[in-house]
């Protein structure tokens, strides 16, 4: 076999000369930090051949950066923003897995790249190179040290491929399990409600998203912190509440909508759909409280995320820590890497629970014996009575807070440059759909609305939100630039300065 399609490719047949373009990298810097394999290359209309990773002769932070702007999906970007039809990529001699096709692995994305894009055995790369005056190991040599004397790409006349790629995209259907407790004495069509859910998916045997090491491979992850925990946690709470409506109605003045999650590993897919699609009005849903990962305390240490998005979380979870005693780490930040994404930018005062990452996060060892389950039953009783204390009868409100975007001091070389958007990752529409902007951010300052959809950055087209991570690494912190988007039947050109990263 030396033709293998890659999960992103687009579909169809092309037919062009071949140009080789070393390492496909096009990397934005000056003099010796940038790094241009299409520097006076014409590669319209034609087939780009290029090497996978990076040159393996850099030093580490030469490495470091270069990697940024080393994934395959970027090479096939850059690729197709300069023209070309296709692009093959090989790993080379010099390279880890030298010669061997690229595994098919799974792609999490909606949309494609936009371009035909393949992997090549190392033997057809030798024959598309074998009149260039080199073989493949000797090109990748000379590029390895970043020598500019040496070249690093070359049209190859008289070369031409053909390739059809034809990938079937499978849409496979999941369930979030959801329901509801009224509260008791209250008309169901005006009743207001509480939130809590926990995410039940986790990775399978690690195809996705799994961080094993050598000899964990394709086992089994149970995912007892991440997120058997959480759900645990969420059933103990709804049974408390479903006996409290039964044995104390008046006690009871709003409901609880209690949710499981689907596809969280996979992009906070189930929850935003949910947001999307809710059969109870949201803003009959006066709070969402998430647990993700309650299954490790250590020396009392308990996380509580997203204490900004209203300002009475924290007297209200001071009052409720009285009795529970935990060492308490509280973060303003609502805008977090769980659940919570999909509901505060609909206008929810949100707050997630966290135990903390441990070494065995998201590999085979996420075990129901590494929990600490006095533990978990402790942060269990602080769920239910802070639930409780939301749903009685009395005069405590949580107004929603619009956080401001908070940005950091660092350098230059460490810091990534940031806009304040808000992407729908579970979208298929071309281009980059936002659920929200943040306060004060660049894109606050810029005008960029919900449901914005961002097409471009800066000099870079955006069809995907790949595009738009890697046209972010492109732009300068503190340098103008446009941003464009479709809102509604019009396509709008918006002034942004990109800041540092928070």
């Amino acid at each position: 076999e030396s033709f293998r399609p890659l999960p992103f490719s687009s579909n169809g047949s092309v037919e062009g000369e071949v140009v080789f373009a070393g390492y496909g990298l096009k990397v934005p810097g000056e003099g010796g930090e940038g790094y241009n394999s299409y520097q006076g290359l014409n590669v319209s209309n034609k087939v780009v051949l290029a090497l996978r990773y990076v040159p393996e002769s850099v030093d580490p932070a030469r490495r470091s950066v270069l990697n940024r702007y080393a994934g395959l999906r970027y090479k096939a970007m850059v690729a197709r923003e300069q023209g070309a039809r296709a692009l093959l990529v090989v790993t080379g001699p010099q390279s880890p897995n030298a010669g061997k096709l690229i595994g098919g692995g799974t792609d999490q994305s909606q949309g494609d790249s936009g371009i035909l894009a393949a992997s090549i055995s190392g033997s057809l790369a030798e024959s598309l190179l074998s009149h260039s005056g080199k073989t493949l190991s000797e090109w990748q040599e000379g590029m390895d040290t970043e020598n500019p004397h040496e070249a690093s790409a070359i049209t190859l006349p008289g070369q031409r491929v053909r390739l059809s790629v034809e990938i079937e995209r499978l849409r496979k259907e999941d369930r979030n399990v959801v329901g509801v407790i009224h509260p008791p004495r209250v008309d169901r069509h005006k009743a207001t409600y509480v939130m809590i859910g926990a995410h039940y998916d986790h990775l399978g045997h690690g195809e996705v998203g799994g961080f094993d090491l050598e000899g964990e491979k394709h086992q089994i992850h149970n995912g007892a912190d991440d997120n058997a925990s959480g759900v645990a946690l969420v059933l103990e709470v709804a049974a408390a509440f479903r006996k409290r409506v039964e044995q104390a109605p008046e006690d009871v003045s709003q409901g609880l909508i209690v949710a499981l999650w689907s596809g969280e590993e996979l992009g906070l897919i189930g929850s935003n759909y949910f947001a999307d699609n809710a059969l109870i009005p949201l803003d009959r849903i006066q709070a969402y409280l998430n647990f993700d990962m309650v299954g490790r305390l250590r020396e009392n240490r308990l996380t509580l995320q997203g204490i900004g998005s209203s300002g009475n979380w924290k007297s209200l979870i001071e009052r409720q820590n009285i009795l529970a005693g935990f060492q308490l780490v509280l973060q303003e930040d609502p805008y977090l890497p769980t659940d919570t994404t999909a509901f505060y930018p609909k206008n929810i005062p949100v707050l997630s629970f966290f135990t903390g990452s441990h070494e065995e996060y998201h590999r085979p060892g996420d075990d129901p014996e590494t929990l600490n389950w006095k533990g978990l039953k402790r942060i269990t009783q602080l769920a239910s009575n802070m639930t409780r204390f939301l749903t009685s009868p009395n005069d405590f409100v949580l107004p929603y807070a619009k956080v401001e975007a908070q940005a950091s001091q660092g350098s230059r070389d460490t810091l990534r440059a940031y806009l304040g958007t808000i992407p729908n990752y579970t979208s298929e529409v071309e281009g980059v759909p936002l659920t929200g902007i943040r306060k004060d951010s660049p894109a606050d300052k810029a005008g960029l609305q919900a449901k914005d959809v961002i097409v471009g950055l800066g000099d870079q087209s955006v069809k995907n939100i790949y595009d738009y991570t890697y046209a972010l690494d492109a732009v300068t912190i503190g340098e103008p630039t446009q941003i464009r988007v479709i809102r509604g039947t019009e396509t709008l050109s918006l002034p942004i300065t990109p800041m540092a990263r928070p």
